[in-house]
């Protein structure tokens, strides 16, 4: 296979990955490379770089998607660790970060509500919420404050 076909091969196929959701470019470079027809690392970047000129590849969409998908279900601390993994850029991601904190206190209260709805009887089911709540993404602040009853501040 020539450069040319190479090339719009490999064009072709980040293309199709594309279409389905928004890839960082970390990921969509870890993608293309898992085929053993990439080998030309080189090649890869000059078709990324013309993604991403062309405004098919963003990063910044790939951090919209991403809060806007998660935020129902996880904290803003497991959203900013799956934006790091996918290797978005620390200065998109502290853009994110006072939206993703606004809302913290109203999602962990739903979340919280959807899995438990009752405020623990217990030592050990305080503990157990708690382990769920925070690895779920919630500061043990935040899961402090739906834990403890009005009454008890």
């Amino acid at each position: 296979m020539s450069a040319v076909e190479s090339k719009k091969n490999l064009e072709t196929r980040a293309m199709r990955y594309l279409v389905r959701r928004e890839y960082s470019r970390q990921e969509l470079a870890q993608k293309l490379s898992t085929n053993a027809n990439t080998s030309d690392s080189q090649e890869l970047e000059t078709v990324l770089d013309a993604l991403e000129q062309k405004g098919f590849l963003s990063a910044q969409r790939v951090v919209e998607q991403t809060a806007h998908l998660r935020r129902a279900r996880y904290g803003s601390q497991r959203i900013i660790h799956e934006l790091k993994t996918k290797g978005i850029d620390a200065h998109l991601i502290d853009e994110i970060v006072p939206t993703l904190q606004a809302t913290e206190n109203e999602t962990a209260s739903t979340v919280w509500q959807k899995k438990f709805g009752r405020l623990p009887a217990t030592r050990e089911e305080y503990a157990k919420q708690m382990r769920f709540m925070v690895s779920r993404g919630f500061s043990v602040e935040t899961v402090r404050k739906i834990l403890t009853p009005a009454d008890d501040v």
